[in-house]
């Protein structure tokens, strides 16, 4: 192969951005010689997670990601903060603002395709807007979308045109918010290339930052995703991410429930009705995940006796893989409209007014609160 030809070769993984490499078979950015003469050029890990969903486990360096976030400050640019309205506060990248400093942000609230179609929208974005401010972040447009339906992408584009000016455009966020796939759009609707971020159920799929040229000189830039060590996605096997992450609209169940009665989620996690009047949760997970209802005097010794078989996933040889479940209370003050969010999991809508004690159990590190009723 002549110099020029050399020179010409790419020098990032048009999948992932990673810098290629064809020497260490074992670290992030290989691909063999030969892969040079396909189009686009993408590395071997990208291959292997677009054409057989296969991933391999690799570590992105968290202060380098800050570093990156603390230099978006220093530039003029736009900000793109996507998030799962699934998970929306374990989603939420902590102290955004702070690093981004003056420059606008848009929140893009992503996967709202899987609530309820009888849904009021408009009452959503009001929620969405409250709870950002609650969390710290100032949002200069919140843009309800579904990367996978193509809902709201068209009102998303508008809004990064008529905020970015002349400027770089910066997509952020949390691994497995559909970054990547969000982007992918843009480049298949608005765009004559070729290249394609890699998309994957996988949290981590984006390793390094990736370039894209816009017609002006400028760039849309997508970061690698942050890892948050406090959602299931991080935590589950990968054979069980479908199972915690829905794919399909979900499907609210009612249970009417007494004090004194227990509502285990698969063996991921336990929801306890501890003391109040009887009065019915309504609980939004993947329709994957069974829930098994028990009395609370019941429930430790149905855990020890069926974890990993009746209770799973996870499955029996992968249950201790999990942290030791913690426990979590919260009094529920009597007239609020409340949800309890376990991030990655779900939520569950306390339906009545008229208060009670709760108590959750998940691994220890899982991010449980209590938030105003989303719906």
């Amino acid at each position: 192969m002549n110099e020029q030809t050399e020179r010409q070769r790419p020098i990032s993984c048009s999948g992932c951005g990673i810098k290629l490499q064809t020497v260490h078979r074992d670290q992030p950015g290989y691909m063999p010689e030969a892969a040079y003469d396909r189009d686009p050029v993408i590395c071997q890990r990208c291959f292997r997670i677009k054409n057989y969903n296969e991933v391999s486990s690799v570590s992105v360096d968290q202060d380098e990601f800050l570093r990156l976030l603390s230099g978006i400050g220093e530039k003029n640019a736009l900000v793109v903060h996507i998030v799962d309205l699934f998970d929306l506060e374990g989603s939420l990248i902590s102290g955004l603002q702070r690093f981004v400093g003056s420059n606008s942000v848009i929140l893009a609230v992503n996967k709202c395709d899987l609530l309820p179609k009888v849904t009021n929208w408009n009452k959503l974005r009001n929620w969405v807007q409250q709870r950002s401010k609650e969390l710290g972040l100032k949002t200069a447009e919140i843009v309800l979308c579904s990367a996978k339906r193509g809902q709201g992408f068209d009102r998303l584009l508008d809004s990064v045109s008529s905020l970015r000016g002349r400027r770089d455009v910066y997509v952020v966020g949390a691994t497995n918010v559909g970054k990547s796939t969000l982007i992918n759009r843009l480049i298949s609707d608005y765009s004559d290339l070729e290249q394609e971020l890699t998309t994957s159920r996988y949290p981590g799929t984006t390793l390094d930052s990736v370039k894209i040229p816009l017609d002006d000189g400028h760039y849309i830039i997508d970061t690698p995703g942050i890892v948050y060590p406090w959602r299931y996605s991080e935590l589950v096997e990968r054979q069980d991410l479908d199972a915690v992450m829905p794919a399909k609209p979900l499907k609210p169940a009612v249970y009417q429930l007494n004090s004194g009665q227990t509502l285990f989620f698969g063996g991921l996690g336990r929801f306890d009705f501890v003391q109040g009047e009887h009065q019915s949760f309504t609980c939004f997970i993947s329709g994957s995940l069974k829930i098994h209802r028990t009395k609370l005097e019941r429930a430790d010794d149905l855990y020890r006796d069926h974890r990993g078989e009746m209770l799973s996933p996870p499955a029996a040889g992968d249950v201790d893989k999990l942290p030791a479940w913690q426990r979590h209370e919260f009094r529920i003050a009597r007239g609020s409209r409340s949800d309890v969010f376990i991030s990655g999991l779900g939520w569950i809508k306390l339906n009545g007014t008229e208060g009670a004690v709760v108590a959750v159990h998940v691994p220890r590190g899982v991010k449980v609160l209590v938030r105003p009723s989303l719906i």
